[in-house]
């Protein structure tokens, strides 16, 4: 495989782990504490297409069926492209130590999700209470340290 395409595809393959992760650990949380799933994705997937005057095609339940499942994509691309740019970051020649990295995918991934639902007025951070800071931060965390994680296995695999 091309020196070009192995990075973007380890990268690809450890971010879809680590959004597997983070996914685990969210519904997790929401047996815990018996607290309701989210709807902020399928909302910024709504005002991202009124924003950029896209129709999401269908009427009634099947538009809703539609943004209720482009919601969760927007996290799968999220995951998928973090760990696509920490592989191709490395490629380039970035090697910070580990924990940087791991902090460098929390943080990336952290305001992937949460910058867009501010700036577009879907929710404040500023007023979200401790539980709530930790119920993002905590899967947040789980996913930059299984990404990590695979993509140093994968990148280890590569070079034997």
């Amino acid at each position: 495989m091309s020196s070009v395409m192995r990075p973007l595809l380890n990268g690809a393959a450890a971010g879809a782990v680590g959004t597997t992760a983070l996914n685990i650990a969210g519904y997790t949380d929401i047996v815990l504490r018996g607290r309701p799933v989210s709807t902020t994705p399928e909302v910024t997937a709504r005002t991202i297409a009124e924003k950029l005057h896209v129709r999401i095609p269908g009427h009634g339940e099947i538009l809703e069926n539609r943004i209720a499942g482009l919601g969760p994509l927007t996290g799968f691309a999220v995951g998928l492209g973090m760990g696509v740019a920490l592989s191709a970051a490395q490629a380039a020649g970035w090697h910070p130590s580990t924990t940087s990295r791991y902090v460098t995918a929390s943080v990336g991934a952290l305001i992937a999700t949460n910058a867009p639902i501010a700036l577009l007025g879907i929710s404040d951070p500023r007023t979200w209470s401790v539980a709530d800071w930790i119920s993002d931060i905590v899967p947040h965390v789980l996913y930059a340290a299984v990404t990590v994680s695979v993509l140093d296995k994968l990148n280890a695999a590569d070079t034997r």
